[in-house]
């Protein structure tokens, strides 16, 4: 007797999964593991897509003299065939981070999967503890010989990589904290973006001034959201900063509550590396770095007085006083919510696709 009801109940479950799966129904009746099915369904559900702008605090000897920090974008579903060429991402990848560098193979962009460009691993759990410099060095070189000798090819002496600027494509949450603010996208948004850059010339043309990363940023920003992120000629004198995007962002962001945009922060991994500073405009760079100060206040109080009225006026950047902090290996847990710009909770964008 209990045969025959665990029968008839198989046979009624089979019966509602057809009704009301329609086509699915085949698969039902081909498998006595059904639920199988309601999983397989909740899997193929794409994870909304996502872009976050990187505001990267500077760091070192040029971090001090040039306090601006770097800018990039981190895309949670455009992913890369090769640093340079751009497609969406497959189940499973976790993005990319897009970014303008001085001297790097004379390309304008580079475009580096998430992890790698954080840590200079291929994995969450391969993300050290803490680190030194050497270490550094170490995790760049290795990832280096494995992926990037393409793109930055060895020196003809020998087979260890060049000097220069290309190590800022990987390990970049070694030497800095990173400030994200996120924003929701669309799929068509991301091929508008992926058509662009593949179908454009790839060659640097950098410049502090006019062409710089946080340019470049303004660029990308401009396909999804166009006209929110705009040069400020008093507080920076017309160059683009990387503060000045973030602003930028976060005012468009309020006026446009349906992007949802959220804040977040990556944090230094923890080591013997010096921490990076806070990032700076231009302005606020002069008022708060006696190195600058100084000067101005020998040219003269009024001089020093118009900048400090200026950076009050029309450069201060208020960042949400809550935001999550993440810390290395914790960038794929899915239960790690952001905090908002806006009231409106969203899933941390720092999470792979399904």
């Amino acid at each position: 007797m209990q045969s025959n009801l665990a029968m008839r109940l198989k046979k009624l479950t089979r019966t509602l999964v057809e009704r009301f799966f329609g086509f699915f129904g085949v698969f039902a009746r081909a498998t006595t593991c059904w639920p199988l099915l309601l999983t397989l369904l909740f899997v193929s559900l794409p994870a909304h897509a996502a872009v976050a702008y990187f505001m990267e605090e500077p760091y070192g000897r040029f971090g001090a003299f040039n306090p601006t920090g770097h800018a990039a974008l981190y895309l949670n579903h455009v992913c890369a065939d090769t640093p340079t060429h751009l497609r969406l991402c497959h189940a499973g990848e976790a993005g990319v981070v897009l970014s303008r560098y001085y001297k790097v193979s004379g390309d304008d962009w580079v475009a580096i999967p998430l992890i790698p460009y954080l840590y200079a691993v291929e994995r969450p759990d391969q993300v050290p503890e803490q680190v030194s410099a050497d270490d550094v060095a170490r995790l760049q070189t290795t990832y280096w010989s494995r992926h990037l000798t393409g793109l930055v090819p060895p020196t003809p002496e020998d087979e260890d990589p060049p000097s220069g600027n290309w190590k800022q494509l990987v390990g970049e949450s070694y030497i800095r904290r990173i400030h994200g603010f996120q924003f929701d996208s669309t799929p068509a948004q991301d091929q508008r973006l992926i058509d662009y850059l593949n179908q454009s010339p790839n060659r640097s043309h950098f410049n502090l001034i006019t062409r710089n990363c946080a340019d470049f940023s303004r660029t990308v920003l401009d396909i999804y959201l166009p006209h929110s992120v705009h040069r400020n000629l008093f507080a920076d004198f017309g160059i683009t900063t990387p503060k000045q995007v973030a602003r930028s962002l976060v005012h468009y962001g309020r006026k446009h509550p349906e992007l949802h945009l959220s804040a977040f922060i990556i944090d230094q991994v923890p080591g013997t590396i010096r921490r990076s500073h806070k990032v700076h405009g231009v302005t606020e760079s002069l008022i708060k770095s006696k190195r600058y100060l100084i000067p101005l206040i020998f040219l003269g109080p009024e001089v020093a007085g118009a900048v400090a009225v200026t950076y009050l006026i029309d450069g201060r950047l208020s960042l949400p006083p809550r935001v999550r902090v993440y810390e290395a290996g914790e960038i794929y847990d899915p239960s790690h919510v952001s905090a908002t710009l806006l009231p409106a909770n969203r899933p941390a964008l720092l999470n792979p696709m399904p």
